[in-house]
């Protein structure tokens, strides 16, 4: 009795396995899935690595327009290994349902298909919209190229939601922010987006000294305590500009570029060691007015400048 059972059940299994029955289709289409799932993954990581490759010539590219023909062929690439995952699930999942659906008669055949419609219709109907949404919203974002991998940008509506893209496929956005954290969005959340060019945002310091020479004395002496880095201050802050305007009256700007949220190294560490170096000397205060700090974007200024001369030629 107890190796009747056993050989019962092997029996069983062996039976279920060699004759044609929906049972067998559903586990060889859920196993071709599960198979089909895994060399998707490999294939996906194939992608990213050539996308790597990309992302550091883009890194390391020669002029902007390089920079940004590599960045989209890296953006693109990331929507290629979405692409590819899902063709390979699915034409692994049609092959196997395919190749065990032939041997079932046409009853069970359409008793599957329609158990197969039903679950498709339970499960997926609550989730289809909401996938249907990120695609079209992910579509019309790549096509009209709000942004590319690499790219710093600014989520709205979702103001403190910032950092470099680092994955975008149709359905989701993927980011990292200046804390390391890692950020997925759906793509039918992103109602827009501010982009920062180059990742950096460029800062004047304009600095007003009634005598030149310790002025520029106590501008390079700040100068040489900012740290300088990625995360930092991009590179060595330059004095783009010596101009008198009066008698005992100069002024000096300073231009450096900082990423995004790290302003404060300019507007508040360069400017109180100005003041703080000016203090400590013996004299008069040599800093006639407190610094005025910034934003200077050759591109924003040129745009103002053409709305500005509209603005006249109107009067």
């Amino acid at each position: 009795m107890q190796n009747t059972i056993p050989t019962n059940i092997i029996d069983d299994i062996q039976h279920f396995f060699s004759q044609p029955n929906i049972g067998r289709t559903l586990v060889g289409v859920l196993l071709a899935i599960i198979i089909s799932y895994w060399a998707s993954r490999f294939v996906a990581k194939f992608i990213v690595r050539f996308a790597q490759l990309i992302a550091v010539r883009s890194d390391n590219a020669a002029s902007e327009e390089k920079t940004i023909q590599l960045r989209r062929v890296e953006t693109y690439l990331s929507i290629l290994t979405a692409f590819v995952r899902v063709a390979i699930i699915v034409t692994g999942a049609f092959l196997a349902w395919k190749f065990l659906a032939a041997e079932n008669n046409a009853q069970n055949n359409t008793i599957f298909a329609l158990g197969a419609g039903a679950f498709i219709a339970v499960i997926g109907g609550a989730t289809i919209g909401m996938v249907l949404r990120d695609l079209t919203a992910g579509a019309v974002m790549i096509l009209e190229s709000w942004f590319h991998v690499g790219d710093f940008i600014r989520i709205e509506p979702y103001g403190d939601v910032t950092g470099v893209v680092e994955q975008v496929t149709l359905r989701s956005t993927k980011l990292r922010n200046l804390n390391g954290e890692v950020i997925w969005l759906h793509n039918q959340h992103i109602q827009g987006v501010k982009v920062t060019p180059h990742g950096l945002r460029r800062i004047a310091v304009d600095v007003f000294m009634n005598n030149k020479n310790v002025g520029l004395s106590i501008i390079n002496k700040a100068i040489a305590t900012i740290p300088v880095g990625t995360l930092k201050v991009a590179s060595k802050p330059e004095i783009v500009r010596e101009e008198k305007w009066g008698d005992h009256l100069y002024l000096f700007t300073v231009i450096a570029e900082t990423p995004p949220g790290r302003e404060w190294l300019m507007e508040n560490y360069f400017v109180d060691s100005l003041k703080e170096l000016d203090e400590r000397r013996k004299g008069p205060d040599t800093m006639v007015r407190p610094p005025i700090v910034r934003f200077s974007d050759e591109a924003a200024e040129r745009s103002f400048k053409r709305a500005v001369r509209s603005s006249t030629a109107i009067k």
